[in-house]
């Protein structure tokens, strides 16, 4: 009989889809914790293939070269193909519950670690209000999708920075529209997490993390079955 193992609020024994990944050492970390990716499914909205290029945007960020970008994801990957976990790419997280590797499946935990519009708008600054929205719109779109695919006691899981001007984005308030109340926030520190880089994921810097400061895992479940 195989033995449950946990990591903070993660267990082998959940179905657990990850979004936005950077790097995917925060999928590996948990891989690692278990001993197996069998029950996970871990995406990002990067491409893998280095010869593609793509036409458009795609929302709020562009796809590119998750390889290119993140010169520890290589590593990472490597792992997660070993431990049998699941991986996809372009990925984005309005459209999740249509992709053809995601609209059959339901799950126990849906986690997305600090999402982010990217830099579009840089000239106006990444906190002026128009910048606060396009996030907001990140979080609408990724939490809209995310409660169609939850099991019947399943968890949306959003970690981010609680700090000001951070607090503006009004997660919890998003959650309600969506039709989410919540269950617990807690305290995040990636020290409980060995091994995961949170990367910026954007701009000439891609590679190199950020301060996590003050910021919590918000825990989210659906008001009504869907």
């Amino acid at each position: 009989m195989q033995e449950e193992r946990w990591i903070k609020h993660y267990s082998n024994f959940q179905k657990i889809l990850l979004i936005g990944e950077g790097d995917f050492s925060f999928s590996a970390c948990l891989a690692n914790a278990f001993g197996s990716a069998a029950n996970m499914v871990a995406t990002s909205l990067d491409n893998k293939d280095d010869h593609f290029r793509p036409p458009v945007a795609v929302h709020l960020c562009f796809i590119s070269m998750v390889l290119d970008k993140h010169s520890t994801a290589k590593a990472n990957l490597e792992t997660l193909h070993m431990l049998d976990c699941t991986i996809g790419h372009k990925v984005d997280a309005h459209s999740m519950r249509k992709h053809p590797l995601l609209k059959t499946r339901r799950f126990d935990r849906i986690v997305f670690n600090f999402p982010h519009a990217g830099f579009l708008y840089r000239v106006r600054g990444e906190h002026d209000e128009y910048q606060i929205q396009l996030h907001q719109e990140v979080v609408r779109g990724f939490l809209q999708s995310a409660r169609h695919m939850l099991t019947k006691n399943g968890e949306i899981h959003v970690t981010h920075k609680t700090s000001n001007p951070f607090s503006k984005w009004e997660v919890q308030k998003l959650a309600q529209e969506a039709g989410l109340c919540l269950v617990e926030e807690v305290l995040f520190s990636k020290a409980d997490y060995p091994g995961y880089h949170n990367k910026k994921g954007y701009g000439r810097k891609t590679n190199k993390t950020f301060h996590v400061g003050e910021c919590s895992t918000f825990k989210f479940t659906a008001l009504t079955s869907v």
